[in-house]
């Protein structure tokens, strides 16, 4: 499974087919018919770092304040990017080193234009 995940965390910014490289790695490792099942699931699972992962462009727009006492800051990343052949835009909630810890919006678009328009309004 290690070959997975290099594919999908590697590679070029934004990979439009993360999740038929992600099937096509499970269905080698389980079967044909259960490669889209679990990618659903995996999908399901990780879908804030799938997003963040395939992400084109991203856009700082502020300090993230949690209900929630915590001893880091996080910020409000808005970020737009292309993900099993859809265009999307989402707001992500990333630690000082750039890792993803939550989504707390995501709209999925039909161009490439529509997403990166919302995006540049997104705040």
């Amino acid at each position: 499974m290690g070959m997975i995940q290099t594919a999908i965390g590697g590679g070029e910014a934004g990979s439009a087919d993360a999740v038929s490289v992600l099937t096509a790695g499970l269905e080698q490792e389980f079967g044909r018919g259960a490669g889209q099942a679990l990618a659903e699931v995996f999908l399901a699972a990780e879908d804030t770092d799938f997003h963040w992962d395939a992400r084109l462009s991203e856009r700082f727009l502020g300090a993230y304040h949690s209900q929630d006492e915590e001893d880091f800051e996080l910020d409000r990343v808005a970020i737009v990017g292309r993900l099993d052949g859809v265009w999307f835009t989402a707001i992500i909630i990333v630690d000082g080193e750039g890792q993803a810890h939550g989504m707390i919006a995501r709209r999925a678009f039909r161009s490439e234009k529509a997403a990166r328009e919302a995006w540049a309004h997104a705040r």
